[in-house]
Formats: C-alpha cells, sequence, structure tokens
C-alpha cells in the first residue's frame, strides 16, 4: 500500500490510521504519488490558498476512488493537531466505506486513551469530554463507556501520588521458552541458563545504586513491580537474593504494593512461593492467556490449564490473597466459544484480579515472522472482549487501567480488571505516567518525571541480557543521570 503525504508533517499518524485497516500490508509513505502507481493508495495533502486551508483525503483501489476535502481558516495551522485530526477524520471515514470495517476507538491509535479523556475532562468537564471522544474522534459508544468507567475508578490510586513519589521496576528478562505472540527482550532458559547468575548479581548491584540515588533524593516508594520475562524462572535461591536486596536497600515503608510476576504455571513451586512470602510480596501473576491446550500448544507455551489450576491452588495455599490472570483474546486456534470458556474457568477460581489483553501481533514476534498464514478476526476478538467484560462486570470486577499497544488485533486494546480494593497501584501508575518509575535489568527503561509538569527524561538500560552483563559498568553510569534530572527540575 502507499500513503501519499502531501503538505503536511503527520506522516506518522495517517501510516497508523492505514495500518489499522491494512494490518498485513507493508506501508509505503511518499510525498507524492509515484509515476504509474496502482494497487492500494491513500492520498492525504494540505493546501493553502490565502486565508484558507484545504485538507484532503482520498482512497483508491481495485480501480475506484473516493474523496473528501474540508476547508478551514488559515489561522488553523497555528493548531497543527487540530489540522491532524481533522485530516484522521477525513482518511477514517473512506477507510471504513470502502473496506467496511469501523475500528472501535476511530482515529485514536496512541496508547493512553484514558490519560487523554482525563485530560480532556480537567479542560472542559466529563460530560464534554466524552462528546469529544464521540464526535472529534469518532469513539464508539461502548469504548466511551468503559473509558468513562476506567477514569473514574482509578482516580482515587492517582489520588495517592505526591511529588516526591516513585516506582521500582525490576526486569527478569528469562522464560521456560518463547511464546509465539512474545515480542519483548526475553530468552529461555535453555539458551541463556548461563547468564541468569551472573545477571541476579549485577542487577543486585543495580538496584543498590537505584536505592542510593532515591535515598539521595528523599524519594518516597509507592510500588515494586518485579515483571519480565517469568521472574519465576530463577531459583528459589536467586529470587531470595533480588528480593532480599529490595528489601534491604530500598524504603519499603511507604509502599503500599510489591508485585512478581509469576506468569507461567510451570514455575510456580512451594519453593519460589515461599520465597515471595518470605521477602514480603503481597500481589503475584500467574497468567493462563488460555485454558485450551491445544491454543497453549500452538503458542509454545509448554504448560496446560491443569498446570494453571494447580499453580493457582499452591499459591493459595502459600498465603497469597492477591492473585491477577492474565488472558488474551484473538490466539491463534481459539474461538469465541472456546475464548468462553478460559473466561468462565478462570472466574470461577475467583482471582483478585484479571487482565485482559488483545492480540498484538509485533514485527519481533515468531508469530509474524514464521510465514504462518495467520489472520486474526478483528470481530471475533471483539466479541472475547465484550464477552469478557460483561461477565467481569456481573462477577464484581471493575476496569482501572487500559491501555494500548501498536498492531493490536482490531485496533482494541488491553482492560485491567480488579475487584474493589485490589487495583494495581503498579499499572495505573506506569500507564498514566504519573511518577517517576526507576527501573533497573536489561531493557528497562527509566523514567524521570518532572512533578512540576507532564515531562519526562526517558533513560534506557542495554536490552539484551548479554549486553546488560558485558557493558554493566557503563549501564550503571546512566544511573547518576537521573540525579542529575532532579537537579534541574528543582532549580
Amino acid at each position: 500500500m502507499t500513503l501519499i503525504a502531501d503538505g503536511h508533517p503527520f506522516h506518522y499518524e495517517m501510516e497508523n490510521l492505514c495500518r489499522l485497516f491494512f494490518p498485513y500490508e507493508s506501508i509505503r509513505t511518499v510525498a507524492q504519488a509515484p509515476d504509474g502507481a496502482d494497487g492500494v493508495a491513500a492520498y492525504t495533502g494540505m493546501r493553502r490558498d490565502g486565508d484558507a486551508l484545504t485538507l484532503t483525503a482520498r482512497f483508491s483501489a481495485g480501480g475506484r476512488s473516493s474523496e473528501a476535502s474540508r476547508t478551514v481558516p488559515a489561522a488553523a495551522l497555528g493548531r497543527e493537531k487540530e489540522c491532524e485530526r481533522i485530516l484522521a477524520v477525513l482518511l477514517f471515514g473512506l477507510l471504513v466505506r470502502e473496506c467496511g470495517f469501523r475500528p472501535q476507538w476511530g482515529i485514536l491509535t496512541g496508547v493512553r486513551p484514558i490519560k487523554l479523556l482525563r485530560r480532556l475532562s480537567e479542560e472542559m468537564g466529563t460530560q464534554r469530554a466524552a462528546e469529544r471522544f464521540r464526535s472529534g474522534f469518532l469513539v464508539s459508544p461502548e469504548k466511551i463507556r468503559l473509558s468513562l468507567s476506567t477514569m473514574e475508578n482509578e482516580k482515587r490510586i492517582l489520588s495517592l501520588s505526591r511529588p516526591d513519589s516513585y516506582s521500582l521496576y525490576v526486569s527478569i528478562p528469562f522464560c521456560p521458552t518463547r511464546c509465539s505472540y512474545c515480542s519483548f527482550v526475553s530468552q529461555s532458559v535453555g539458551r541463556a541458563e548461563k547468564l541468569i547468575a551472573p545477571y541476579v548479581e549485577l542487577l543486585c548491584r543495580e538496584l543498590s545504586a537505584a536505592a542510593r540515588v532515591a535515598k539521595e533524593l528523599s524519594l518516597r516508594l509507592e510500588s515494586v513491580y518485579v515483571g519480565g520475562g517469568t521472574p519465576t524462572t530463577l531459583s528459589p535461591e536467586q529470587l531470595s537474593a533480588l528480593l532480599g536486596t529490595i528489601r534491604e536497600r530500598f524504603d519499603l515503608t511507604p509502599c503500599r504494593e510489591f508485585t512478581v510476576e509469576a506468569g507461567r504455571p510451570d514455575t510456580v513451586t512451594p519453593e519460589r512461593l515461599a520465597a515471595l512470602k518470605r521477602y514480603g510480596v503481597t500481589r503475584i501473576s500467574i497468567n493462563p492467556q488460555t485454558m485450551n491446550d491445544e491454543v497453549l500448544r500452538r503458542i509454545g507455551r509448554k504448560h496446560t490449564s491443569a498446570q494453571t489450576l494447580e499453580a493457582f491452588a499452591l499459591a493459595r495455599r502459600a498465603g497469597f490473597g492477591n492473585i491477577n490472570m492474565d488472558l488474551i483474546a484473538g490466539l491463534p486456534g481459539d474461538s469465541l466459544e472456546s475464548f468462553r470458556e478460559t473466561v468462565r474457568r478462570v472466574l470461577a477460581l475467583g482471582p483478585e484480579s484479571v487482565t485482559v489483553h488483545t492480540l498484538a501481533l509485533k514485527r519481533s514476534s515468531r508469530l509474524n515472522l514464521s510465514g504462518e498464514d495467520f489472520h486474526p478476526d478483528p470481530g471475533a476478538a471483539a466479541g472475547m472482549l465484550d464477552f469478557a467484560g460483561e461477565n467481569l462486570f456481573a462477577a464484581g470486577y471493575r476496569p482501572y487501567y487500559l491501555y494500548r499497544q501498536s498492531r493490536m488485533v482490531g485496533n482494541l486494546e488491553n482492560t485491567g480488571w480488579a475487584k474493589p480494593g485490589y487495583e494495581s497501584y503498579y499499572n495505573v501508575y506506569v500507564m498514566d505516567e504519573t511518577h517517576t518509575i526507576l527501573a533497573c535489568g536489561a531493557g528497562a527503561v527509566t523514567k524521570v518525571r518532572d512533578p512540576g509538569s507532564d515531562r519526562l527524561k526517558r533513560i534506557f538500560n542495554f536490552k539484551y541480557p548479554y549486553e546488560y552483563i558485558s557493558r554493566h559498568e557503563e549501564m550503571m553510569t546512566r544511573k547518576k543521570q537521573v540525579k542529575q534530572e532532579y537537579d534541574q527540575f528543582r532549580k
């Protein structure tokens, strides 16, 4: 597919919009139509004529062409975002008409729609903000209701954050096997076993350095999240070393939540659970993704639904009263009825929270690179999310955080549902970018937030475990940037 971006700088947004309708096509963006061009093409143009500005969208495919345009005062050039929005609305209308598919999030392609809704609500009130979502961004009534509910349910957690607050993220980039849909920088244990011991040792060093920075800046720790990968890939001894370092180095007195992802049920053992309990972990995540064994086999999970049930029972016996479970809608081989059965079986367990993801076909995933002819049905994925939402709500769960990813099936969303009082603080803070996130480990990204504004400074760790190990001293110096940024903020 060819995208022509003529006379405007909105290439990125127009490309993302086209990708909603043509997720499996390569999109080539050019400044003008090439000679003799044929096939599928979208034209977006902006032209000024005196005091008027004309925005035009055109779509051509199969010998047919349709066009829409709008003229606005040239003064609109000073409001770049508004010009971009109008052009997106014009193109969206043509694509809906020609493709017969209407994405429920309209022209919104960003990661954080709830953050946008809250900003609009603060500017113009909730009712007008909801109307702006409907008429200005073409969001469906169903997604507006979900957004409003999520925004309301996260208010309490957001209100607890202070200017000196921060959260800690710890990355464990190892898994028993790599799932077919995964794009994270995670290494299978079989290929990277020799790296784990030195990785944990150096990670503890980095955590100690991060703790010193937090103490020097008099920061207040709100939440800890150990994710991955699969943190419970580590042995009980390695987990003890890691969690012991966190407890010893950081002031956990104000900490409201300590989460460790025990994501793969086949890594959950009494010994590992005992280590988590011993060091004060308050919340864990056991992630089946699906309770269909054939789908699990197809995506390379290498565990069964029976192991999920066993892991959950072990966690309850170990005393964990705050357990999350992740599900994914749109997995290869999954059907609407199969997904419904997964939801029913998970609800029967009674976890305190359930996060319902939509499959995202990431470029680096095995599912995308394998050449497998897999084109998930957006309508089926939407039906899965609808069923999950209706049944979770009926069971007493409420949506409390929501985010989106690129290349998601149907341009849908990931939603965290929790029983009241069991919402994950970290999930809300990281998606809202409420306060600083100090991040340690391979692939981790520290986000230093200016307490007086929305400005963020990102500090990146090396992505791969072997790089993290071999260049550790170089990376450690980057932690000094955190204090430097705060010093600038406080001037």
